[in-house]
């Protein structure tokens, strides 16, 4: 292969990473100010979130257009086919936490009139930064190719399943006390379960880096000793 064709061929692969990395701060942002949306129950920003959704799909599109002309016209092996179908895996769980942040938007509409508990807020609040930790975390890791900080990602997955449960018995017992607050928590209880699906998307990515940059399953992985 000549030089000029292994230098084109290292720009394609480094335009699948930035382009991944655009996506990813893009979504952020929207998961970002959709549950600000949501806490400050702001009935414009809930609308740009939805609308917005229509760009990371786009995105969506576009990486694995990108991808699949890659393998076909390079036919990779090895670390440059897991580059490829890195950027295919980690599109597409990009993409359902977009439509995740989106379907918070929604929420944040429905309840717009209504008055939220603050305990609740509060529960909603931590919950969110927990999700909203293991994004940035994964799409940090996936900058740098940092194995060690997608494997603590994975292993943090427990901590948001651990406070969904707790949030989600809180919410039952408000329903029960007063039926007036079915309805609100009702949409809450969509909300958290949607935060609590973002942290597996997380999870998958971080798998995904992981078999990206050791050839190796998260499992593996993860228990393998440390280099050095």
């Amino acid at each position: 292969m000549s030089e000029h064709i292994v230098t084109s061929y290292d720009e394609e692969l480094r335009e699948l990473a930035r382009s991944i990395a655009e996506m990813g701060g893009l979504v952020e942002q929207q998961l970002d100010d959709a549950v600000n949306a949501l806490l400050s129950t702001n009935s414009q920003l809930a609308q740009d979130v939805i609308l917005g959704d229509r760009q990371i799909n786009q995105m969506h599109y576009q990486i694995e257009e990108r991808a699949i002309l890659v393998i076909a016209k390079r036919q990779p092996m090895a670390q440059d086919l897991r580059e490829t179908v890195a950027a295919i895996r980690i599109s597409h769980d990009l993409e359902r936490v977009g439509d995740l942040g989106k379907n918070i938007a929604k929420r944040a509409l429905a309840i717009e009139d209504q008055r939220m508990n603050h305990q609740l807020r509060r529960g909603v609040e931590h919950l969110a930064s927990l999700g909203l930790r293991q994004l940035k975390d994964v799409l940090d890791a996936y900058g740098s190719r940092d194995v060690q900080k997608a494997i603590s990602v994975w292993r943090s997955d427990d901590e948001i399943d651990a406070m969904y449960v707790s949030l989600f018995r809180e919410m039952l017992t408000y329903m029960m006390e007063d039926p007036r607050n079915i309805g609100m928590c009702t949409h809450l209880l969509f909300c958290a379960k949607n935060i609590e699906r973002i942290g597996d998307h997380a999870t998958n990515i971080a798998e995904t880096i992981t078999y990206l940059v050791t050839g190796k399953q998260m499992e593996r992985a993860a228990t393998a000793p440390s280099a050095g």
